[in-house]
């Protein structure tokens, strides 16, 4: 590969002028409020995120504010971000944190990857962009302005390849990788996106080995569709435990789904994943403090 430096100056430049203020970024942010909007920003883009994040911090700035409570409670102020297993994970994360680190969020990455629902990226993201840690970052964000640049390929594989690991160890500076990390992660979410990347305004146009290339196709993507699938079922069934402060009767679960079979199956789902709990007496209601008798 040529001298990393090619690609480094013009990226960090281009950051300089074009990061966005996001309150995760700014100096006050604390090592939790960076893993909270981590976990959040998985597959959800940051204008969904940015309203839930900053009631989260308002209502459970600790991860000690969050253990005390059910996990119930973390599910219900997930709101409408999707994938509302996230909720659970950060909720038995900040217990985690609670009982074996006095409160504080760790700064070793191996620790960090040791917590409960926190998986390479993330470990790798919140030891370096809420400690200054030398870590490689790898979200999608940055797979593709990696594998568009020096790869020349349209679209990340599925899965992180070990060749795209060793590539973003290469790229690490000594000196300043947290700001580098983050900068590549915005070039992909602002400039060279998934859809429609506008290589016009990307700071290293003349470098990238997908543009100079004629800008392959990469393997076609089937867009993932929502309407009518059980993702949404289980979203209209949890919208409604979410409302209620107490246990929910079956019928007003049933009169948001007129499919009975599907109904029934993202029901079972949301009990299964331990996003919902049923009762002796057939109502329903999100998950209690299993502490607690």
């Amino acid at each position: 590969m040529a001298d990393p430096n090619l690609l480094r100056e013009p990226i960090l430049d281009w950051y300089a002028d074009n990061a966005r203020d996001l309150p995760w970024r700014r100096p006050d942010a604390t090592p939790w409020g960076i893993l909270v909007s981590e976990i959040m920003l998985q597959q959800t883009p940051v204008v969904r995120v940015l309203p839930v994040w900053q009631q989260w911090m308002e209502r459970w700035p600790t991860p000690a504010h969050l253990a005390a409570e059910p996990p119930g409670e973390a599910v219900r102020h997930w709101g409408r971000l999707g994938y509302p297993r996230r909720a659970l994970r950060l909720h038995a994360c900040a217990r985690a944190i609670t009982a074996e680190h006095d409160g504080e969020v760790p700064a070793d990455h191996a620790t960090l990857l040791a917590l409960p629902g926190i998986g390479e990226y993330t470990a790798a993201a919140v030891a370096s962009f809420a400690f200054g840690g030398t870590h490689p970052v790898l979200d999608t964000n940055v797979r593709r302005v990696l594998g568009r640049a020096v790869r020349g390929e349209e679209h990340p594989p599925n899965a992180t390849t070990a060749a795209e690991r060793r590539l973003a160890q290469e790229l690490l500076p000594a000196v300043g990788a947290p700001v580098w990390g983050v900068a590549v992660m915005e070039l992909g979410a602002l400039v060279c996106t998934a859809r429609s990347p506008q290589c016009g305004q990307c700071p290293v146009q003349e470098l990238c080995a997908w543009r100079l290339a004629g800008k392959p196709p990469g393997a076609a993507r089937r867009g993932q569709t929502y309407d009518g699938t059980d993702r949404q079922c289980r979203g209209r069934l949890l919208a409604v435990l979410r409302a209620a402060h107490g246990p929910v009767p079956k019928t007003a679960l049933d009169v948001v789904w007129d499919e009975p079979v599907q109904r029934e199956r993202a029901l079972d789902g949301l009990v299964t994943d331990g996003l919902a709990e049923v009762l002796d007496d057939g109502t329903y209601r999100l998950p209690s403090d299993p502490r607690s008798p």
